[in-house]
């Protein structure tokens, strides 16, 4: 094994279960920042969503936020939609097309996130809005484990406070990944050759998360957003500064 794909496996692991457990969100775009480099896109997704669903887990024990059934049932009927979607596209990805396309969602959510105080409240929608952007986080999930990405910034124009947006996206992330993770084993994208990496990666999360969601409950989330965010953004930009010279070199005359 190359140990320089495991060190790269477990930093990205370590961050994003950090950004997982301080936000309720992230795990997926965190740690793809990282394993994008090295893996290819079935396994990464694979890890990603087992990643995701073991911080969850934590994070909805060490964070306790209520069950709003009301508000959280469309996110939820919306993404359970979206997943099949998402994991039929994922055999289809190649890995530049994959890194573009992910590193363009960096760059254009999370500076959208950062500016969310300064955008105007989305007051219409409702339960149907709800339910597409649940479905925008199922196909995202399927895709690697990113479902609570656009989810996240739908509740962040729709003016939800900080626990009430915790509570929507803790919940449907782990009732997302819960799914996801499922329809990954009964497809065959988790096989006995992933087993190594998740014995790596799953260890790995287990103290970042933990200390994510110590923070979460003892300092303001917004200024740790604003960390996260400005650094996801730049890795971003890195993914595109690599991979959009190749697509477009396919094109070339």
């Amino acid at each position: 094994m190359d140990y320089s794909v495991v060190w790269m496996v477990v930093l990205g692991a370590a961050l994003a279960g950090f950004v997982q457990g301080l936000s309720g969100f992230g795990f997926g775009m965190v740690a793809m920042a990282c394993w994008a480099w090295v893996l290819e896109p079935r396994l990464a997704a694979a890890l990603a969503v087992c990643g995701a669903l073991t911080g969850q887990i934590l994070a909805a024990l060490s964070v306790r936020r209520g069950w709003d059934w009301k508000r959280l049932l469309p996110f939820v009927l919306g993404g359970l939609a979206g997943i099949p979607l998402g994991v039929a596209l994922l055999p289809r990805l190649d890995m530049q097309a994959f890194k573009l396309v992910l590193g363009t969602l960096l760059v254009l959510c999370c500076p959208a996130m950062l500016m969310a105080q300064q955008l105007p409240r989305i007051a219409r929608g409702g339960r149907l809005g709800d339910a597409v952007a649940g479905l925008s986080g199922g196909i995202m999930g399927g895709l690697g484990g990113f479902t609570g990405v656009l989810p996240t910034l739908w509740c962040t124009l729709r003016g939800f406070d900080k626990d009430a947006q915790r509570a929507v996206i803790q919940n449907f992330n782990l009732s997302m990944l819960v799914v996801t993770m499922a329809t990954y084993a009964a497809t065959g994208l988790v096989t006995r050759a992933t087993l190594p990496m998740l014995a790596i990666v799953i260890p790995a999360i287990l103290v970042p998360s933990f200390l994510g969601t110590r923070l979460y409950l003892g300092i303001s989330e917004a200024r740790f957003k604003q960390v996260v965010l400005g650094l996801l953004t730049l890795s971003g930009v890195a993914m595109l500064a690599t991979s959009l010279p190749k697509v477009l070199a396919r094109f070339a005359i």
